[in-house]
């Protein structure tokens, strides 16, 4: 029987009231069968994407599950196992155009944070989620361990949630990763930074050539990359906020300037990227070890372990 749901959030775990069929059309889960909302809808969707214990991820509307501590109200399940997302969250910061210095009225507040799981979840069959998406209240979080690589990786999204500064939620776990922030800065950041706003500067012009027109927030932000990236080469740290550039950057977003105008300055930060990793007191590669050892530390503190 299908059970009508009204406001379910990432992490809240799920029982299926249909088969789960894969792309080939092929039975993957039986009716009956777990697993965790891991991202919820956002405007007109209707579909929240539930990943099972396998790794599998299916796109399901609300009547098709039904929450499983209802159904175990109705059938209690020995094996069932209640996350209550918050708790468990270490970090929350508000990233984009808030923290950037280049919101306006009608912008978004973006959240951005780390979710530590529990260690019950953490060996259980269910496994756990890297990833939570609430459209609802325009928030991420990433579990602990795919935060840190991602932060490995240069990834400047992530880089920016260690750097941004507006901080709501700082756990003393959190601190511990703040205290060492930029042992997660190398000189990959020439080309995560770099190659990302080569791909959607590419993207911005096919767009011009095929619709005419451009979108200029976007542009505005990889100009904003650009620069971050070559300040973080040349100091050492993740300067989130525009500063001297945001009245230009917004000009930008006005479209109040030409394309073969804002070009000419993208290709300009390019070049000085180049000058800026050449002369960048960064390492080449970030500190693995340390990464890895506040991982296990915080694993023992969760599970109520000495380490």
């Amino acid at each position: 029987m299908a059970h009508q749901i009204h406001n379910i959030h990432a992490g809240t775990q799920v029982v299926t009231c249909v088969n789960v069929y894969g792309s080939n059309h092929g039975l993957v889960h039986p009716r009956g069968a777990v697993g965790i909302v891991t991202r919820t809808p956002c405007g007109d969707e209707t579909k929240y994407l539930i990943r099972f214990p396998d790794g599998f991820d299916a796109a399901m509307t609300s009547d098709e599950f039904e929450v499983l501590k209802h159904f175990k109200d109705r059938l209690e399940s020995p094996t069932a196992m209640d996350f209550e997302f918050e708790p468990h969250v270490i970090y929350r910061c508000i990233t984009g155009s808030r923290a950037y210095g280049l919101d306006t009225e009608t912008s978004d507040t973006d959240l951005r944070g780390i979710y530590l799981a529990p260690a019950k979840l953490q060996w259980s069959l269910y496994g756990t989620p890297e990833q939570f998406e609430d459209n609802a209240t325009q928030s991420c979080y990433w579990e602990l361990q795919k935060f840190l690589v991602m932060a490995l990786k240069a990834n400047p999204n992530i880089l920016e949630c260690l750097y941004s500064p507006l901080v709501e939620k700082s756990t003393p776990i959190a601190d511990e990763l703040l205290a060492i922030r930029d042992r997660f800065l190398s000189q990959m950041i020439f080309q995560t930074f770099n190659g990302y706003a080569l791909s959607q500067f590419k993207k911005i012009e096919q767009d011009l050539r095929n619709q005419g027109q451009v979108r200029w927030k976007h542009a505005m932000h990889l100009l904003r990359l650009l620069i971050t990236g070559a300040t973080a080469l040349r100091e050492g740290t993740v300067v989130v906020q525009a500063g001297a550039q945001r009245e230009k950057l917004l000009a930008v977003k006005r479209g109040e300037y030409t394309w073969d105008e804002v070009n000419d300055w993208r290709q300009a930060l390019h070049r000085d990227f180049e000058q800026a990793l050449m002369k960048s007191p960064l390492p080449e590669r970030p500190d693995y070890e340390a990464a890895n050892q506040l991982l296990i530390s915080a694993r023992f503190q969760k599970a109520g372990l000495e380490s």
